[in-house]
């Protein structure tokens, strides 16, 4: 395998609200709702860096296509990290987050590996952390 990711894909429980989230409240830009013509296909793309996409897609449909069961949601077994180039931006992001829907879970702060970071949920509890990372270009 070679280690690249391509497609990040999170199950949701709205997809209009989780349209509505990032692409309004955060900014990631989409093409909007597609797949409507399949049975479990309606799928919104976001772009977030050359070469990587972030997908949220109904938790049910997403359950159907892996043939796993539908379970509750656990927001504490991973996180996804987006790094900014301040600390100061770190602050701006989170509230941005915040005013769009996301729930502040760690305001931001120093951090024990010596940076700068918090964390926020998205309306489905998907984990993010904000930091920033004096020895990581962001």
């Amino acid at each position: 395998m070679r280690p690249r990711i391509s497609l990040i894909t999170l199950g949701v429980e709205n997809l209009e609200r989780s349209i509505a989230f990032y692409r309004d409240g955060l900014g990631l830009p989409t093409q909007g709702i597609m797949g409507t013509e399949f049975e479990i296909g309606a799928v919104a793309f976001f772009d977030l860096q050359s070469g990587l996409k972030l997908a949220v897609w109904p938790r049910t449909s997403l359950s159907a296509d892996t043939g796993l069961p539908l379970r509750p949601p656990s927001p504490g077994t991973f996180s996804l990290a987006h790094n900014v180039g301040s600390e100061a931006e770190v602050e701006e992001v989170l509230a941005q987050a915040k005013r769009a829907g996301a729930t502040i879970v760690k305001p931001a702060q120093r951090a024990f590996w010596g940076g700068y970071a918090g964390y926020f949920q998205d309306p489905d509890g998907h984990l993010w952390e904000v930091a920033y990372n004096p020895d990581m270009p962001a």
